[in-house]
């Protein structure tokens, strides 16, 4: 078996540590003689594992005790629906920062529901900026400040987390939770799905200050009711077992690794190294994101010459080097250097690109 470096967006690649674990736990787990997605979750082996997540998530992020840790199904984007209908009544406001495509889905999927004012877009950069503090225009009283702390397709990231004085601020952090130490007790909510940073597709985490949840005076059906699924252990009905026991695999890799805060460090030489290969290029290859707002997760570049973007693809894939074609928005190339990517995959694909660029430049 060769396994190549996968520079998907997600889902994404997983660190193979975990891959092994899993595959010789897949027929019999812990002496259940079945496989962990065979058993029930109201069994004491499945809540036991469960249970053992969510230590190690509040662990790695220093969640406070007045939070929830909510494990969920449905992806970000169904929370971007939800989290609107169980924060805030239908005639509350709700200012959104928009700094990218996600950004965009989220406003989109409030408006149904509660009314929504856009305190500040980076729309007319082309999503290659963010908009300066001091510029946005937020909603005195609003119910909350929604932002997108990194745009997976445009390769935008805040450096730092948002001022919004009293406000719950809610984040979807799907694709840099645990990249690096954040302070959880600015946010009213992070939410985010787990196919990036934190395990396969099919669950969604949820962390929520716990007096935001219960208020919203709207009827809701208790399975779209966040304060029910905490009152429940995120077990009202049937969760993602298999996603959410290899999350808990995950977590165990990450505080193996030192955790966030050497995940952080990781990151930082990745992010630095790839960047630099594309600024040294004399203009061969080129990123449009703003210097002070570059991703550490999601590098987009692009070829000074489209015409040899399919060679680039084609000889990189049979170089090892997968997942590296740019969203269909955007175009041109994307390098998603999530917390599994080794650094070694990182150092082959600036390897690659140097030698792509000394043949056809």
């Amino acid at each position: 078996m060769s396994r190549a470096f996968n520079f998907s967006a997600g889902p994404a690649t997983l660190p193979e540590p975990v891959l092994r674990q899993v595959q010789a736990e897949l027929l019999e787990w812990k002496g259940e003689r079945a496989s962990v997605m065979e058993l029930s979750h109201r069994g004491q082996a499945f809540i036991d594992c469960a249970a053992a997540a969510e230590r190690d998530l509040r662990e790695l992020m220093a969640i406070p005790d007045d939070y929830h840790a909510l494990f969920l199904q449905g992806g970000a984007t169904t929370l971007a629906a939800l989290l609107p209908l169980n924060l805030a009544g239908p005639d509350q406001v709700a200012d959104y920062v928009i700094t990218g495509h996600w950004g965009e889905k989220a406003i989109e999927n409030a408006r149904p529901s509660i009314r929504t004012h856009v305190a500040a877009s980076a729309r007319d950069s082309g999503y290659a900026s963010i908009p300066p503090r001091d510029q946005w225009r937020l909603t005195p009283g609003a119910a909350f400040v929604h932002y997108t702390p990194n745009e997976t397709i445009h390769g935008v990231e805040f450096q730092d987390i948002p001022d919004v004085g009293d406000v719950p601020l809610v984040a979807d952090v799907s694709s840099n939770i645990l990249s690096c130490p954040i302070d959880v007790s600015r946010f009213g909510v992070l939410y985010g799905g787990a196919q990036k940073n934190l395990g396969p597709a099919g669950l969604t985490l949820a962390i929520v200050r716990k007096d935001l949840l219960g208020k919203h005076g709207r009827d809701l059906p208790p399975i779209f009711d966040l304060a029910n699924q905490a009152s429940n252990d995120s077990m009202f009905n049937t969760p993602p077992t298999f996603a959410w026991y290899m999350l808990g695999l995950v977590l165990q890799w990450l505080k193996a690794q030192g955790g966030a805060a050497a995940i952080g460090q990781r990151n930082a030489r990745k992010a630095a190294k790839l960047y630099s290969a594309i600024d040294g290029s004399g203009g061969y290859y080129r990123n449009p994101v703003a210097t002070n707002a570059r991703s550490r997760m999601n590098v987009p570049f692009f070829l000074a010459d489209a015409a040899l973007d399919r060679p680039f693809l084609h000889e990189a894939s049979a170089a090892g080097l997968l997942g590296l074609k740019g969203h269909r928005a955007l175009g041109g190339m994307r390098a998603s250097i999530y917390n599994a990517m080794p650094e070694a995959g990182v150092q082959a694909l600036v390897d690659f690109m140097a030698d792509f660029l000394r043949r056809n430049g």
